[in-house]
C-alpha cells in the first residue's frame, strides 16, 4: 500500500499515513506470527507519541477487570474511571476497539478511553473480545453483548451504573457496537441508552461506492478489507453469510427501535459511505441518529488526533454525545 501525494489531506495526515503503510498492510498479516506481532504493538505513551495520539489524563484511573462469557471463557476488561470519583457510582460506556476483527489491543486505545471518562465523567470498560482468525465470527458479537449484559448486572460492581449503558467503537468495534445493541433489543439483558460509532464496519458485501473510490486509501485499503473479512467469517459450513445481521447491522430487516446513535465516517475511507447508509437508515426507522462526515481525512483519524485537522473536533463531538445521553441535561 502506498499514499500518493494526490491525496487531499494535510501534509501531517499524510505523512502519518505513509508511515503506517510502511509498517502494516494486508500482506503482511498472512500469517499467525506476523498478526501476533502487529496485535501486541501500541503506541508508548510518551512524547513524540502523545503528539499524534493524544495524552492519557493523569486525572484518569486506569484498571483491569473482567467476565465470564457464556462458553465460561474469562473476558479481560480495562477500566477507565476520573481519579476523583472513588465512591461514585458513575455511568459506563463500553468500548470496543478496532482492527478488522483480527488486530488491535485494549491498551492502544488508552488515549481515546480515558479522555471518554476524563471528559464525560464516566467509566469507560474497554473490552478485550476474542480475535479472528482463532476466533471466527460471531464469537466477537457474543464476547460484546456478553460484555454488556455483564455490565448491566451486580456482578460488574457497585461503582457502576447498571442501567442507561452506551456501546461505542471503531472501525469494526463499531461493527459490533452495532451489533450488540440490535441483539440486546431483541433478546434483552440490557439496558442500552446510546451507541457511538466511528467509521463503523456496518457492510461485509463491500458494497458502497465508497469501497471502490477509496480501494487504494491510505491507513484502510480493499485488500485489507478482504484479508480482514477471510479471517473473521472463515470458509466452509459454518462460514456466516456476508448479510447476516451478526456481521452486516446494515442488513437487519427492523432497524427501529434502537437508541440514539452517533455515527462520524471519514471522508477518505471505504467505509464512508455504509456508515452514512446505516445512519440514513436508523433515521429512517424513526431512531434518533446523528451522521457527522469529517473532510480530509483517512480511516481511523479519531486515534491520531494530533495529526489531522478535525481530530479534536470529532473527538469534542463524541464525549459531547456521551456526555448528553449518560448524563441527560449535561453537555461535556
Amino acid at each position: 500500500m502506498t499514499v500518493s501525494d494526490s491525496w487531499d489531506m494535510p501534509l501531517r495526515t499524510k505523512l502519518l499515513a505513509r508511515a503506517l503503510s510502511r509498517s502494516r498492510g494486508a500482506d503482511r498479516m498472512q500469517t499467525y506470527d506476523e498478526i501476533a506481532r502487529s496485535r501486541a504493538w501500541f503506541a508508548p505513551a510518551r512524547i513524540p507519541f502523545t503528539w499524534v495520539t493524544g495524552p492519557v489524563p493523569r486525572s484518569v484511573a486506569i484498571a483491569g477487570t473482567g467476565f465470564r462469557a457464556r462458553d465460561g471463557h474469562e473476558v479481560a476488561v480495562r477500566t477507565y474511571r476520573p481519579r476523583d470519583a472513588a465512591g461514585e457510582v458513575l455511568p459506563a460506556v463500553l468500548w470496543f476497539h478496532g482492527g478488522g476483527w483480527v488486530l488491535g489491543n485494549t491498551r492502544g486505545y488508552d488515549p481515546i478511553c480515558a479522555w471518554i471518562a476524563d471528559r464525560a465523567r464516566v467509566a469507560v470498560l474497554n473490552v478485550d473480545y476474542r480475535l479472528a482468525p482463532e476466533h471466527r465470527a460471531p464469537q466477537a458479537a457474543h464476547d460484546c453483548v456478553d460484555a454488556a449484559r455483564w455490565a448491566a448486572s451486580e456482578a460488574s460492581g457497585p461503582d457502576l451504573r447498571h442501567t442507561g449503558l452506551g456501546l461505542a467503537g471503531d472501525s469494526a468495534g463499531g461493527n459490533l457496537a452495532a451489533v450488540a445493541a440490535q441483539v440486546l433489543l431483541a433478546d434483552g439483558g440490557a439496558d442500552i441508552a446510546y451507541e457511538a460509532l466511528l467509521y463503523p464496519a456496518v457492510d461485509a458485501t463491500m458494497s458502497s461506492p465508497s469501497v471502490t473510490e477509496h480501494a487504494q486509501a491510505p491507513i484502510l485499503t480493499r485488500g485489507d478489507m478482504d484479508m480482514f473479512l477471510a479471517h473473521y467469517l472463515g470458509d466452509g459450513d459454518d462460514a456466516l453469510d456476508p448479510v447476516h445481521p451478526l456481521v452486516s447491522p446494515l442488513h437487519a430487516t427492523d432497524l427501529s427501535g434502537l437508541p440514539p446513535t452517533l455515527v462520524q465516517t471519514a471522508d477518505l475511507d471505504p467505509l464512508r459511505d455504509e456508515g452514512a447508509a446505516y445512519a440514513a437508515r436508523l433515521q429512517a426507522a424513526g431512531v434518533e441518529a446523528r451522521h457527522t462526515n469529517y473532510p480530509r481525512v483517512p480511516h481511523g483519524f479519531m486515534s491520531f488526533p494530533g495529526a489531522t485537522r478535525v481530530g479534536a473536533a470529532a473527538r469534542t463531538e463524541l464525549v459531547d454525545w456521551v456526555s448528553r445521553h449518560a448524563r441527560p441535561g449535561r453537555v461535556g
